[in-house]
């Protein structure tokens, strides 16, 4: 749920591990590799590879979805610790059996899963927990060298101050490139904050605020922004 994930439990085979069954996190999602069978009655998931076969089409018992597993765990016991005869002392020092299992997370498919659950037409919005960095700093360029010049120190400045107090920010500082194009970055990227210095901007001692999941932004004083950064990233 902190990933902006709404995974669901599924049952699933053990395979090579154990036979009994094991338990997957799935995603649901249109772009998933996998079906998984809830059952209507009882609200149990359960991925395709333990259905009855006679089960496979029957929407009326089940309604199919198409998941990414993301995550998944099952009981070892003590297949693997009574390979290599691993033992420990139990309560009355005698030697016990080590009973073990196993709790995966695919950071891979963590990833895919949310920009195929998270994202619009110009690309991703990743939740602030696992973004890349929380902040998207882009400075635009002037014609003119002594604004150009007042533009560079503010976003810099903007930028150390940022690291300093731990918060991840990408500066966007390259001058070759237009504002359309640098915009049209930051929302293919996705990260959670975008603000913006320029000419325009600075002429009223402000910085432009725009967060990813909005379609509007707004003004910050520089002298307050901040401290509003950090209230953001800590709601």
């Amino acid at each position: 749920r902190r990933w902006g994930l709404d995974a669901i439990v599924a049952s699933a085979s053990g395979g090579v591990f154990t036979e009994k069954h094991s338990h997957e996190f799935q995603v649901l999602t249109d772009a998933g590799e996998d079906l998984i069978y809830i059952d209507k009655a009882t609200g149990e998931a359960m991925n395709k590879e333990i259905v009855a076969e006679t089960d496979l089409d029957n929407t009326d018992k089940y309604e199919i979805k198409k998941a990414i597993e993301v995550g998944n765990i099952f009981p070892l016991e003590c297949r693997f610790s009574n390979a290599i005869d691993l033992k420990v002392a139990g309560e009355d020092g005698k030697p016990v059996e080590v009973i073990m299992g196993c709790y995966g997370i695919g950071p891979s498919r963590v990833m895919g899963s949310i920009v195929e659950v998270h994202h619009d037409d110009r690309g991703i919005l990743w939740p602030k927990a696992i973004a890349p960095a929380l902040v998207h700093l882009v400075s635009l360029k002037s014609k003119d060298e002594m604004v150009m010049e007042r533009i560079n120190d503010t976003a810099s400045g903007l930028h150390d101050d940022l690291k300093k107090i731990g918060i991840d920010v990408l500066w966007d500082d390259r001058e070759e490139v237009s504002a359309g194009e640098k915009f049209a970055d930051a929302d293919l990227i996705g990260i959670p904050l975008r603000l913006v210095v320029s000419e325009k901007t600075l002429k009223e001692d402000v910085v432009e605020w725009k967060l990813r999941s909005s379609t509007e932004s707004q003004l910050v004083k520089l002298d307050v922004v901040l401290e509003e950064i950090e209230a953001y990233v800590s709601e």
